[in-house]
């Protein structure tokens, strides 16, 4: 067994026993930027694209339509994509119950409104575009600036050839010249949440790759990211420092008018291009937690000793106990609303839940049937059994209802081959949901329900190794980010939470057996009418 594992029993433990250093408060005055900030480096700005009909969330989300993975990218699609993932779209400030709404008035704490949700608001992944001959700029390394929504350029010549030797022989996408390539550089969240901060930066990994993939799988473009590659080596070409930015994950793009590239490296090279520009860091004070960097180097280890298809089967989640009478659910079906505007619209609800107004069977149908289907895709293994796409895959949902139309309070096991609800607990889950939660931001009683995504932690990292605990996380975020846009679809409020007493929930669930672990709880209900807001949409 590696350190991951005890990295996540930790993690289910930080409600009993706090993690190191269990003193730490953040400096606010010092904190980092948002965005990684590279002075006078070259720049030129990304188009404005059109969202064209039909790519709904429907065909994002529930794949009932659109030819998926088909078509090529183009600079517009690229844009497009980038934009409503990771782009500022719009200014919000809202009365509602979180912590840092004292702050949000001030302009240099200003909250800017995203299409990919992030643990507390940090959005620390770095997207970095590497091109090479078939796009429509020079060959070279960019940096994706979100503030300004343009390119910015970090190096000038082909190294696509690194990028191919570091996914090595057999990965799908080898022979594409184009890949975007995502870092998370740690300082960004662990200002905040110190060795919590990987758990939660490898969610936000998840969630911006499940933004993309809803993004492309409703134009029919597709993206297939690889987890597994000679990290080290993609760390050099960029110029980062592989202690300080973790390099994630690796998505090639089929791109419009490219021909297939050989497999050749520019390891023969006397001297491998390198970007040499410096990310300047903002905070005067950058520290470095004993457990992050132990979990980081856990986690590079085996990094080229991709998974064989099928190596998860083993950790695929177990269907659920028949117990009681199962609850049958509506056809999950989703309203005609474009990807896009629902990303625009997403957002936390933050203490807006109002329980007068209870959740739909049908609105709970859609959210559970697109939640359990969401994944990483590509090397991450996600096809548990190769030959058989009806497996299981390796979530479960759980869903404590609280107010949901011709549904008995309780909580319940979703089981997605018969579509139905079947009881784990009976009698109004409330006082238990309130009791095992941290924060004061959320009234978990007023929600109509809260949904518990699990995975068996343990036995992936068996499966897989440390590394596997990237993919873990990862499949998670992707779970979140599907769960805030069906909700923004559906017009319902939703909200996030990672603040809660992980093995209370165990307990409650009796997952003991089955070794599933609860990552985070996801609130979903009606908000109250006409709430105070002020919204300044940028585009």
């Amino acid at each position: 067994m590696g350190y991951a594992h005890d990295y996540a029993a930790a993690i289910m433990q930080r409600g009993r026993v706090p993690m190191e250093p269990a003193d730490f408060v953040p400096d606010w005055a010092d904190r980092p930027r948002k965005a990684k900030f590279y002075p006078g480096v070259e720049s030129f700005p990304l188009p404005d694209t059109d969202f064209p009909e039909g790519a709904t969330v429907a065909a994002g989300c529930l794949r009932t339509e659109g030819p998926e993975g088909q078509r090529p990218f183009t600079l517009d699609s690229l844009s497009g994509m980038l934009r409503d993932s990771y782009g500022l779209t719009g200014r919000r400030l809202g009365v509602q119950t979180n912590t840092d709404l004292a702050a949000l008035p001030h302009y240099t704490q200003a909250n800017w409104s995203r299409g990919t949700a992030s643990g507390g608001g940090l959005y620390p992944v770095s997207v970095y575009w590497v091109s090479g001959p078939s796009g429509p700029r020079a060959p070279g390394i960019h940096y994706y600036s979100a503030p300004h929504h343009s390119m910015q350029r970090l190096l000038t010549g082909d190294v696509t050839g690194e990028v191919r030797a570091a996914l090595g022989e057999g990965a799908a996408g080898a022979d594409h010249d184009q890949f975007l390539v995502l870092g998370i550089k740690y300082w960004q969240n662990a200002f905040k949440y110190n060795s919590f901060s990987f758990h939660a930066v490898s969610m936000d990994l998840g969630a911006i790759v499940g933004t993309w993939r809803i993004w492309a799988r409703a134009q029919g473009l597709a993206v297939e990211p690889a987890l597994w590659f000679d990290e080290e080596r993609l760390s050099r070409v960029l110029g980062v420092p592989h202690e300080e930015e973790g390099i994630f994950a690796v998505v090639p793009l089929a791109w419009e008018g490219a021909e297939p590239t050989a497999r050749l490296s520019t390891a023969a090279l006397a001297d491998v291009p390198a970007v040499r520009h410096t990310d300047v860091e903002r905070s005067r004070t950058v520290l470095r937690f004993d457990t992050l960097q132990r979990i980081h180097a856990a986690t590079m280890e085996a990094a080229i000793d991709r998974p064989e298809p099928g190596a998860l089967a083993p950790a695929a989640a177990i269907p659920p106990t028949e117990t009681g009478t199962p609850v049958a659910l509506p056809e999950p079906g989703l309203p005609p609303v474009s990807v896009r505007d629902a990303l625009r619209e997403r957002r936390s609800s933050f203490g807006r839940f109002d329980a007068a107004r209870p959740v739909t069977t049908a609105q709970l149908a859609a959210t559970l049937d697109a939640c359990v289907a969401a994944s990483l895709g590509g090397d991450a293994g996600q096809d548990v059994a190769p030959d058989d796409p009806a497996a299981p895959g390796l979530v479960t949902l759980y869903a404590f209802i609280n107010h949901v139309e011709g549904v008995a309070p309780g909580a319940y096991a979703y089981d997605p081959v018969g579509h139905t609800l079947r009881p784990v607990v009976t009698g109004p889950p409330g006082p238990f949901l309130q009791r095992n939660y941290f924060l004061s931001n959320y009234n978990l009683e007023q929600a109509g329900v809260v949904i518990v995504p699990t995975i068996r932690t343990a036995a992936v990292l068996d499966a897989v190794g440390d590394r596997g605990y990237r993919l873990v996380n990862g499949t998670i975020g992707a779970v979140a980010q599907t769960f805030y846009t069906v909700a923004s679809a559906l017009g319902l409020g939703a909200g996030v939470a990672l603040g809660f007493d992980n093995i209370s929930y165990i307990e409650e669930l009796g997952l003991e057996r089955t070794g599933e672990k609860p990552l985070l709880i996801m609130l979903l209900g009606n908000e109250r009418p006409r709430p105070a807001d002020f919204r300044y949409e940028i585009g």
